[in-house]
């Protein structure tokens, strides 16, 4: 079975892959960006949990991230596109589902990467907040 962690991941993961751009998780960035555009989710960082007793529970703000890349002569509108469609999508249901407390996006940290022989690429990495809670912090 798998963990809460996973699980929301995973959801994560699912809600982007619903989008037009092609959705990876964990992947190294390919060598060809799709003309819609390319996502690539970071499992990121679980943090240090906050702990409450009776019952025990540990509550975490797991720091994921998604990578956005786009490229094409028109990459300033679709990068605008892909990123207002992420944050749609997330705030469409702020908790997966019921599976977190609550998700938030942070403002994306565009730069543009040169590529030679090509267009450049337009990305960002956009940190996504998951704020849950488990019983145990392996579990």
């Amino acid at each position: 079975m798998p963990t809460p962690r996973e699980t929301i991941l995973a959801a994560l993961h699912a809600r982007l892959s619903a989008l037009p751009a092609t959705a990876l998780r964990g992947e190294v960035l390919p060598e060809r960006v799709p003309a819609e555009g390319l996502l690539i989710l970071r499992d990121g960082e679980p943090g240090e949990p906050e702990v409450t007793l009776s019952p025990l529970r540990y509550h975490y703000q797991h720091r994921a991230e998604i990578e956005a890349v786009v490229q094409g002569a028109a990459r300033d509108a679709t990068f605008d596109t892909l990123i207002a469609s992420i944050g749609a999508a997330l705030t469409a249901d702020r908790t997966l589902g019921g599976l977190c407390d609550w998700i938030e996006a942070e403002a994306p940290r565009p730069v543009d990467l040169p590529v030679e022989g090509a267009g450049s690429l337009k990305a960002a990495v956009i940190p996504v907040v998951l704020h849950y809670t488990t019983a145990d912090p392996l579990a």
